[in-house]
């Protein structure tokens, strides 16, 4: 059996002040953003905030990683390129995940994809992936196959949220199960890359912003659809 070299617990790179800090923002916004999206009245101003309310996000995972490890700042540049790159191959070409296309709650779009969600995949893959090493599962196999379907599961989740507020839509608006199966891929593919940089640290506030992404998504879910 393979393990991590960091399964053996220790100190956070922050203080645990810092830490409960950006915890207390991520749950804090997220509540703000619940609120204002179920409030017909408020949900076309909250709706333009979300590109912002992601980079926030992601302002606050890189906080709660060591400053002086460049390697998380590498990380996140290459998911961004895989993601995007995998977006702009599953718009135009209707591959890996199906006929489908964005609309404007994204924000500003490059070749018809959302900037953003390159820092989406980001955020997800790096929390999943964190969130695996924290259930201390020793091989690396188990980790990257147990975090992808967790993600896929979250996709199920989000995506009837994703189409009623206009983050992308589907033609007839059929979700076909190819979409599922590229988010398993890859997730399972960016996960493998993440096991690569081998993080010699990672923190709590990860795994915490996954769990608030769900719960925020099955309100929304709940709510408004």
């Amino acid at each position: 059996m393979e393990g991590p070299q960091n399964l053996k617990p220790k100190p956070y790179e922050s203080s645990k002040k810092s830490q409960l800090t950006l915890i207390i923002i991520i749950v804090l916004f997220h509540t703000v953003g619940l609120i204002g999206l179920v409030m017909p009245s408020l949900r076309p101003i909250f709706l333009q905030l979300v590109p912002w309310h992601i980079l926030l996000m992601l302002i606050v995972i890189i906080a709660s990683h060591r400053p002086s490890d460049y390697r998380i700042l590498l990380f996140a540049l290459l998911i961004f390129i895989i993601g995007y790159g995998a977006e702009w191959i599953g718009v135009h070409k209707s591959w890996l995940f199906g006929n489908y296309g964005y609309g404007t709650t994204l924000g500003l779009q490059f070749y018809d994809i959302p900037l953003i969600i390159g820092v989406n995949w980001f955020l997800l893959i790096y929390s999943a992936g964190v969130l695996m090493q924290q259930l201390r599962i020793r091989s690396v196999f188990a980790r990257v196959i147990t975090a992808a379907f967790t993600l896929v599961l979250v996709d199920l989740l989000i995506e009837p949220v994703a189409i009623k507020l206009d983050y992308w839509h589907w033609t007839d608006n059929i979700i076909p199960l190819s979409n599922y199966a590229g988010w398993f891929l890859l997730s399972a593919l960016m996960l493998f890359v993440f096991e690569k940089f081998n993080f010699k640290k990672q923190s709590v506030v990860a795994p915490v912003f996954l769990l608030i992404q769900v719960v925020f998504f099955a309100v929304l879910r709940l709510i408004i659809i």
